[in-house]
């Protein structure tokens, strides 16, 4: 960098067009959950198969729809992503649990979850463009009742790959995650493994209550670390499930606290990661 290039740049990183484009990709995603809605899921469910089949297949086609989605606001400059250790996802019985920066976090993630479970907002249900895909692949809605909890956990038991934000929301700007103890409640309920999902994103952007619109000076460049796994057996066998959770959920905000500090966050409690 020269000693006469500015240091506070205006709008770069071909800013117009990315601009264009964004508009073009949320256009393009809420054109496609209409199509799985209206023509895709009618069509697969006249193909032979139980409920659990039909769930599954739709969930395959969720997750190539979100992949398409991904690729394409690469292709067009929108976004940057470095996905680490995704080779680790979908695996029987495994609670993927991550953080949520931006709106995007479901579908970066998810598509790289063959066959993937969800847990989502109840509000999804209601939405024109979300209700389809939700119903079909019956993700679990987060009403956070007992009874979810139970729901999710059997869904762990009988094999299936769970992923979870468990802060229910996008994490506030200048903030780290705080996380509810439903998903370790679900663990220590009904998973084989918990695998933690660090999502780096520079600079933040399509938070909560920020319209699309407002596209960043720069492209937003993604890093997605998948961490080592955890066994939720090494909690319960220390305490019983009230204070095991609690103190999964300690050591769940100290791993993320850890590696999403630098990212500039303040008010990291800075504590060891031991359980």
């Amino acid at each position: 960098m020269g000693l006469d290039t500015p240091l506070n740049l205006p709008r770069q990183d071909y800013w117009l067009w990315r601009l264009v484009a964004t508009g073009l990709s949320f256009a393009l995603f809420g054109l496609g959950g209409l199509v799985l809605r209206v023509l895709v899921f009618p069509a697969q469910r006249l193909l032979p198969g139980d409920t659990r089949t039909r769930q599954r297949r739709a969930r395959r086609t969720i997750v190539h729809t979100f992949g398409l989605f991904a690729r394409f606001m690469i292709r067009v400059g929108v976004i940057e992503l470095d996905f680490k250790g995704a080779d680790r996802l979908g695996r029987p019985g495994q609670l993927v649990i991550a953080n949520h920066p931006s709106l995007l976090d479901v579908v970066l993630v998810g598509s790289h979850i063959p066959d993937a479970n969800c847990v989502v907002k109840h509000r999804l249900v209601a939405n024109p463009y979300t209700r389809g895909p939700v119903q079909s692949a019956g993700y679990i809605t987060n009403d956070e009742s007992l009874e979810m909890l139970d729901h999710a956990a059997q869904a762990l038991r009988q094999g299936d790959t769970l992923l979870v934000f468990p802060e229910g929301t996008r994490t506030p700007l200048g903030s780290l995650p705080r996380f509810h103890r439903g998903a370790c409640a679900i663990a220590l309920r009904g998973a084989r493994i918990v695998t933690p999902v660090v999502i780096h994103m520079n600079p933040r952007s399509l938070t909560k209550g920020e319209p699309w619109w407002r596209v960043p000076r720069r492209r937003i460049r993604y890093t997605i670390e998948v961490g080592a796994d955890l066994d939720p057996q090494d909690w319960l066998a220390r305490d019983l499930p009230p204070a095991a959770g609690r103190k999964m959920n300690d050591f769940l905000h100290s791993y993320f606290e850890a590696r999403l500090a630098p990212d500039g966050c303040p008010g990291t409690r800075n504590q060891d990661a031991h359980h």
